[in-house]
C-alpha cells in the first residue's frame, strides 16, 4: 500500500518537474496522479486508486433536493455551474455523523465554502465550492462512493 507521505512527494516531484500525469503500481494498488489541464474547472493534482468503486449518480431528489417541476425549462439548468469530485473516494455531507449537512439545497456558497468532505485511504478532504452562488441541486447522497469528475453539485452562479 503506498502511504500519503510517499504520494505528496510524487506530487510534489511532479510539480517541480512540471509532469502532467503519473501512474504507478506498487502490489495490487495502482495510482495515478494527474495535474491540471488548461481547463480551470479542472482539480489541482489528483490521486485515483484503480480499484472497483461503485457509483451512482442520483438524480434531484438526492439528499432531500425538491424534484426538478416539469415547469422548469432546460435554460434554466444550461445556467448551472458543476461542482465535481476532484478525487475518487466516499462523499459525506457533514464532519460527523451528528452534525447538520455543511449545505443543502438553497444554500449561498462563496469561492472557499467547504461543501463537502471526500474520504480516500482515511484521509479526508474538504471540497470547497470554488464558485459564487446558490446551491441548486445536490447529486449523491451521504457516504455514497464517487468517481473523479462526477459532479456533487448544481450551483447557480451569484
Amino acid at each position: 500500500m503506498l502511504e500519503i507521505d510517499k504520494i505528496r512527494k510524487l506530487v510534489e516531484m511532479m510539480v517541480a518537474n512540471d509532469l502532467v500525469e503519473l501512474a504507478l503500481r506498487d502490489g495490487d494498488v495502482e495510482i495515478t496522479l494527474r495535474r491540471p489541464t488548461a481547463h480551470p474547472t479542472d482539480s489541482p493534482i489528483v490521486g485515483s486508486l484503480q480499484s472497483p468503486v461503485l457509483t451512482t449518480t442520483l438524480g434531484p431528489g438526492a439528499m432531500g433536493a425538491p424534484p426538478v417541476l416539469p415547469s422548469q425549462t432546460e435554460d434554466s439548468d444550461a445556467e448551472l455551474v458543476e461542482i465535481k469530485s476532484p478525487m475518487v473516494g466516499t462523499f459525506y455531507a457533514s464532519p460527523d455523523p451528528d452534525s447538520p449537512p455543511l449545505v443543502h439545497v438553497g444554500s449561498r456558497v462563496a469561492p472557499s465554502s467547504v461543501v463537502c468532505l471526500l474520504e480516500a485511504m482515511k484521509v479526508f478532504s474538504e471540497i470547497k465550492a470554488e464558485i459564487a452562488g446558490t446551491i441548486e441541486r445536490i447529486l449523491v447522497k451521504n457516504a455514497e462512493a464517487v468517481e473523479y469528475g462526477q459532479a456533487l453539485f448544481l450551483v447557480r452562479p451569484a
